[in-house]
């Protein structure tokens, strides 16, 4: 019996038309996103003043950020940002995502979920100013309730004591379940077939047991995301210290971004600031294209199973 021949298939020819409509996008990424970083990678080679003559630099001014001591401490934060984020931060979503999933009724889940994530409907600005009235030290809420308790002697400035500064900045939005990793873990969740729950249920499995050995496995994937993710995020902190801190008290808050926007607008050196701006986002960059070269890969995997 003759084998049938597989079908040929063809190329869907994509009309100029499609092309020329994206051309008004790429025009204003270009004014408002390519030329401003272009821009900035360029004038961190001069000595730059807007508005002046501007003497050519070369690397000097990376010279100067490599023997910037402040800059390499800012570091130092944003790696205790870092670990915060990926274990306390997401501890309580996680376990927010594992209880809704548990809930045997839909609209149990539908209800829960939408009072949960409603709080990410307000301004970050205002969750911040909030968060600042709460911690003042003569009328915030925090030491009035601990004084209320007789525990007086914790309270104290959170945010002007340099031992306590960085710890409450980090504890601003608390619970952490409005936000983007409860998302992701309740979708990661829901998308596990139920017949998976069931086995591990017949297995013998408790809860604890079923999320070390079933779900948390099954969840790699968007794990690994959201860990990029943290990690771009962290590199482009900056606007709760800069609201509540400034980055004080004796530094202990600050971070590259506001080390960044220091340089420029309290020193005037521009093209220093540029310099310190090219490598936030040069270390971005090459984040983001490990973000793609790793789920690319998840995707392989999962194809080749």
């Amino acid at each position: 019996m003759a084998r049938a021949e597989a079908p040929v298939r063809r190329r869907r020819r994509v009309p100029w038309a499609v092309y020329l409509a994206l051309l008004p996008l790429f025009a204003v990424l270009g004014v408002f996103a390519y030329y401003p970083a272009g821009s900035g990678i360029w004038h961190s080679l001069y000595d730059w003043r807007p508005g002046f003559e501007s003497s050519w630099v070369g690397l000097d001014n990376y010279v100067a950020m490599w023997h910037d001591d402040l800059w390499w401490r800012s570091f130092r934060n944003l790696g205790y940002i870092f670990v915060f984020q990926v274990t306390v931060a997401w501890a309580l979503p996680l376990l927010a995502a594992e209880l809704i999933i548990s809930l045997r009724s839909e609209r149990a889940q539908f209800l829960f979920r939408t009072l949960l994530i409603a709080p990410m409907a307000f301004p970050g600005v205002v969750t911040v100013l909030l968060w600042s009235a709460m911690y003042d030290p003569n009328s915030g809420v925090i030491n009035r309730f601990l004084q209320s308790i007789g525990l007086d002697p914790l309270a104290h400035n959170w945010t002007g004591d340099p031992r306590t500064a960085l710890l409450a900045l980090l504890f601003i939005g608390f619970p952490f379940v409005a936000g983007l990793p409860f998302l992701i873990f309740l979708a990661a969740l829901q998308g596990i077939p139920k017949e998976v729950f069931e086995a591990a249920s017949l297995d013998g499995a408790n809860r604890l047991r079923r999320f070390w050995s079933v779900d948390l496995p099954l969840m790699t994937s968007q794990v690994k995301l959201l860990v990029f993710l943290a990690t771009i995020g962290v590199l482009q902190y900056g606007f709760a210290a800069y609201l509540l801190t400034g980055g004080g008290p004796d530094n202990a808050t600050q971070v590259p971004v506001l080390r960044m926007l220091g340089v420029a607008f309290q020193g005037s050196q521009w093209g220093y600031a540029a310099t310190l701006s090219t490598m936030l986002f040069l270390m971005t960059i090459v984040l983001s294209i490990i973000v793609v070269v790793v789920k690319r890969g998840d995707k392989t995997d999962v194809k080749s199973l």
